[in-house]
């Protein structure tokens, strides 16, 4: 049976509330401005700071903002206030249809408003699949419910594309392309090389280092900064630039292990510009991020993955990044032979570029 029509057609909606799915709906956003789409840009008020430098980047203005974070919030506070909040807005505005991106508590709570208010939605990054619903925990669960409800799934990739098929999913299915390279590209045309903040500059050579995933909080974020360690220690002329989290599970750890090291420093979340630009300029960069698993293989940049699965396998096949885990001795041995080959790094970088 076919899902019914809004009683009113408005504008397309495209909602967001973290900073990686503002970088890769603001593309789309631009794109449908381009073409003379009327668009309202909603945001559910998570990561607002990080959100708003993105937003300027790209010279976009959100329309409402929900303000639905509080701070210590878990899961279900999350998606209850942003379930409300989106449900609310959805019916009082009536858009067109609903776009959101990838798998995040707030992509869920998006979802299923749009879902009870009869409003079709448009999924982004559609497809990504671990098959194993506690890593990442919880947007393995997540996305897999945002693409049941989905009138029009895009698929970065076949095999995301595929794994939808597999699945069985009605609606509209198309690969698109990530769209994190059109963001990409748009910050590089407009001059991302720029002069960064001199507090976070780090001499040359240096490892870039990122860690928050849920599941990784605590010892398993320990066991990735002694590894780190461990590195610099076997390496005199190598430098670490750690970006933490700011969830103390995630951050505590970090400068707890690293606190004494001279050539390591640890900052805060940077904003995206100033990240590219210290990505591009890394000679290795060990993340368990799924968004540097994209930009950082884009940009020619070797990535040590710091998780047990990925959703995104294609880097895998490809070369481009490299699956180590969260076994001190493991990332050391990884790290240190890729920096001891600079022949095998360049084969990273060919993979990915």
């Amino acid at each position: 049976m076919a899902r019914p029509e809004p009683a009113t057609a408005g504008p397309i909606a495209v909602l967001f509330g973290t900073r990686p799915e503002a970088i890769k709906l603001a593309p789309v956003i631009l794109e449908l401005r381009r073409r003379g789409t009327p668009t309202t840009v909603i945001t559910t008020g998570q990561h607002r700071e990080l959100v708003d430098q993105v937003l300027e980047l790209f010279d976009i203005r959100a329309d409402h903002d929900l303000r639905l974070m509080e701070h210590g919030a878990g899961l279900d506070q999350i998606l209850s206030r942003a379930l409300t909040g989106v449900g609310e807005l959805l019916r009082e505005r009536s858009p067109a249809a609903l776009v959101v991106q990838g798998d995040t508590t707030s992509t869920l709570a998006a979802a299923l408003a749009a879902f009870h208010a009869r409003v079709p939605l448009a999924h982004v990054e559609a497809g990504l699949r671990s098959h194993d619903l506690d890593l990442p925990f919880p947007e393995e669960m997540n996305r897999r419910v945002v693409s049941m409800v989905a009138r029009w799934n895009f698929a970065p990739t076949e095999p995301a594309a595929e794994n939808l098929r597999r699945e069985g999913h009605a609606g509209h299915l198309e690969v698109t392309g990530n769209t994190v390279v059109d963001a990409l590209q748009h910050i590089v045309a407009s001059s991302a090389d720029g002069p960064m903040d001199p507090a976070q500059a780090v001499p040359s050579p240096y490892v870039l280092a990122t860690a928050h995933r849920r599941e990784s909080w605590g010892a398993p974020i320990e066991r990735i900064s002694l590894a780190l360690r461990d590195i610099l220690e076997a390496r005199p002329e190598l430098h670490l630039l750690f970006a933490t989290h700011p969830n103390p599970a995630a951050r505590d750890p970090v400068n707890r292990v690293l606190a004494e090291q001279p050539r390591a420093r640890v900052v805060d979340a940077l904003d995206y510009r100033s990240f590219l630009g210290l990505l591009r300029g890394s000679v290795l960069t060990i993340s368990d991020s799924g968004g540097v698993q994209e930009e950082g293989p884009t940009l020619g940049i070797p990535v040590l993955v710091t998780r047990a699965v990925t959703e995104r396998p294609e880097g895998l096949k490809a070369g481009a990044v490299e699956l180590v885990g969260t076994d001190r001795d493991r990332i050391r041995e990884a790290a240190l032979r890729l920096l001891s080959d600079p022949a095998a790094r360049e084969r990273m970088a060919r993979a990915g570029r």
